[in-house]
């Protein structure tokens, strides 16, 4: 890989990893709902995307449904998750994508498990479970139970998209975009309370937050990061997109006052130990396996 590539993806990962952070301010801190700041961030993807949605990706039905469940669902059930878990936890805990999307590329897919495989997805169950087990037993909050939701629908999400032809990166990005923030603002209206005074009293901060969120990890992230699967075997590019949740946890040690303790490090170290194993073996699901894990 280039240096200049490596740095692009560095900085790619490095952005991902501060967004998981941001988010649990927003909606763990500023106490803004967080279906209100799901729905905000796609309108404001939508805006700027409406000129690449077409062609429409064929078939229609599955772009709606890959949008539900890696726009909306995906959103929702992270920012309802960070509500309460922290985005050190939840860094380790979302990594279960990676083993649901193999048993279900199996299911649907056809595909099959071998034992290398078989053995990434039980170190990382093994770290995941580390990550939440306290002395008295494995300690799942409901955050957590979220953001295990979170990783089950961004994982069918990558299925499904795996069955459609080739899509554009923005032209995916806009029509996540538009299928998502209409559902999520009528559940907004109907399950929340205070969104615009909440988001009025953060003032400026929530405002430069949604700018961020919206543009500068949805679509320059997101679209650095399409442009290098291009250009670069996923093989190459999985194991280095790892860095991500090591930068959610140093993020969220430095600016939430995540708790980093001897049994937290040997979890993670287990968890993302299975998720390479996985990701190095060569899979048709793997590039967007990885994606799914950095809204």
């Amino acid at each position: 890989m280039r240096p200049r590539d490596f740095l692009l993806l560095v900085a790619v990962c490095l952005t991902w990893g501060l967004s998981n952070v941001v988010s649990k301010i927003v909606v763990g801190q500023w106490h803004v709902p967080p279906l209100f700041f799901a729905a905000l961030r796609f309108v404001m993807v939508a805006v700027v995307t409406l000129p690449w949605l077409r062609p429409v990706p064929r078939p229609f039905w599955r772009i709606v449904a890959v949008g539900l469940l890696m726009g909306a669902g995906n959103f929702a059930l992270l920012f309802i998750g960070l509500q309460t878990a922290t985005p050190s936890a939840s860094a380790v805990v979302i990594q279960l994508g990676v083993p649901f999307t193999t048993l279900l590329s199996v299911v649907i897919l056809g595909e099959r498990i071998h034992w290398r495989r078989g053995l990434g997805i039980s170190l990382t169950l093994a770290g995941v479970i580390l990550v939440v087990w306290n002395p008295n037993g494995i300690a799942m909050s409901t955050g957590l139970w979220f953001i295990v939701a979170c990783a089950a629908a961004g994982s069918l999400g990558a299925i499904l998209m795996k069955q459609m032809e080739n899509v554009a990166p923005l032209r995916f990005q806009a029509w996540v975009a538009l299928v998502s923030f209409a559902p999520l603002a009528v559940a907004s209206a109907l399950f929340e309370h205070g969104q615009v005074a909440s988001a009025v009293a953060v003032g400026w901060p929530f405002v430069l937050t949604m700018l961020f969120s919206a543009y500068v990890v949805s679509l320059i992230a997101h679209t650095t990061y399409y442009g290098l699967i291009a250009r670069y075997e996923a093989n190459l590019l999985a194991p280095l997109t790892l860095m991500t949740p090591l930068a959610t946890i140093s993020f969220g040690v430095m600016l939430t006052g995540d708790r980093l303790d001897a049994r937290m490090i040997a979890g993670t170290v287990l968890a993302l130990t299975g998720v390479l194993i996985v990701a190095l073996r060569r899979t048709p699901v793997t590039p967007m396996l990885i994606r799914t894990e950095h809204p």
